[in-house]
């Protein structure tokens, strides 16, 4: 869809994904059922799915290389945002009580009905116009809108050496992209990343966090302040991130989140072992769960999609985002599923499996992922061709910036 439609077409198209399961949610308990609020959920799901991979991969097109991490994490920023948004609203003083619940959820659409009316006035990603549907003019009057200047050949001419290079490649699918030797260590680390972004415990500290709150002694009726309390935490921290990004790089982003959230889970198993033998044990778990919050927002949280954008070409973008977002989804839900039960046999001893997995995927960001600021998507692919022993050479020098044709001989790309 994303090919066709193109970038924003996808996403205005998407809208209707929100709006009418918002709709039908919003008057469930007027027509007095529950399977239409089923229906809706898996509507939005949709949208969800569709929404999580083309708007980091639109903004991470549009954006100049020297934000591009900042803005690629405005997304995961709105994200926290409206998960604290929802909290607000869910208070059983608000909206989460019987009367308000559908209103509640009828709100949901209001976000999409604000994007269907504003994103027409945005321009379509400018290296999609050039280099997947060779539109020069198109793609130069966007740059131009987004830049706020009318010299953009600098840029032009970033994106024809990256449309020269991967000219071998084609416009590949989902199942070709696994056949491509140059894009085989960044395949494989877009599932790592996404893999351990999902099943390094996050869902599990969320689903026992009321349960922690409850025995440090918070009466019932306030544990819904404390989870209040803590997504503003999360939206702090994801502003945080979004301000240090371009300065302290993706990988010690990367590094520093996933290393707090495995001591986090190692202490959270001694606190929940401990936590019924000491009486201040409990706080304690709390101050755990606040800090896990912290460091998956600064860096397992945010850099996975942003990292997944810059570390494929073009044509190879759309389907390693499909690949990311069913990974990602495929891991949330695996978790969801799987943690009760792993609770109930395990018991603290469950978080002993999420801090594995945290430490497993630390190692492999710092083995193999190589910082990506700061340099196009041409350069990445670059750091990425020795260890995917494959060799990529393209020279600016070579491309004019009228735009004209280029030999095979000026720009090669040799696949091993």
């Amino acid at each position: 869809m994303w090919s066709k439609k193109a970038r924003k077409g996808t996403l205005l198209f998407n809208n209707i994904f929100s709006i009418v399961p918002a709709i039908m949610m919003g008057v469930s308990e007027v027509a007095g059922s529950f399977e239409i609020i089923i229906v809706a959920r898996f509507v939005v799901g949709i949208c969800a799915g569709l929404s999580s991979n083309v708007v980091p991969m639109y903004l991470g097109e549009i954006a100049p290389k020297n934000y591009r991490g900042a803005i690629g994490i405005v997304t995961e920023l709105f994200i926290t945002i409206g998960i604290l948004v929802a909290q607000v609203f869910g208070l059983r003083s608000i909206l989460g009580n019987k009367e308000g619940w559908p209103i509640m959820l009828g709100l949901t659409g209001i976000p999409a009905v604000i994007e269907l009316l504003l994103l027409p006035f945005f321009p379509e990603s400018p290296r999609y116009m050039l280099i997947q549907k060779g539109d020069e003019k198109n793609a130069r009057k966007g740059l131009q809108r987004l830049r706020g200047w009318e010299d953009v050949d600098e840029e032009l001419c970033e994106m024809r050496v990256e449309d020269q290079s991967e000219r071998a490649e084609g416009q590949l699918s989902v199942l070709n992209l696994y056949t491509f030797r140059s894009l085989r260590w960044q395949l494989l680390s877009v599932i790592v990343m996404n893999m351990g972004q999902q099943l390094s415990g996050v869902n599990a500290i969320y689903y026992y966090a009321d349960s922690i709150y409850s025995s440090a002694g918070v009466a019932e009726d306030h544990i819904q302040y404390v989870t209040v309390g803590t997504g503003a935490v999360n939206v702090f921290m994801a502003m945080v991130a979004v301000l240090i990004v371009e300065k302290s790089g993706r990988r010690l982003l990367l590094l520093i989140g996933f290393g707090i959230c495995c001591g986090a889970c190692v202490f959270m198993t001694v606190v929940l072992y401990f936590q019924t033998k000491l009486d201040w044990m409990p706080y304690v778990s709390i101050v755990c769960v606040i800090v896990y919050i912290i460091g998956h927002a600064i860096g397992p949280g945010p850099i996975p999609a942003l990292v997944t954008t810059e570390m494929f070409r073009q044509s190879s973008r759309p389907p390693a985002f499909m690949v990311a977002g069913t990974v990602h989804w495929i891991s949330n839900f695996t978790v969801g599923l799987v943690f009760p039960f792993l609770e109930k046999g395990l018991g603290a001893y469950s978080f002993i499996i999420f801090a594995c997995i945290c430490l497993f995927t630390f190692i492999y960001i710092w083995v193999v992922i190589p910082e990506t600021k700061n340099k196009t998507f041409l350069e990445i692919s670059k750091l990425f061709a020795q260890r995917n022993k494959v060799e990529i050479m393209a020279e600016d020098s070579e491309i004019k910036e009228t735009g004209g044709e280029i030999s095979k001989s000026e720009i090669k790309s040799t696949f091993l």
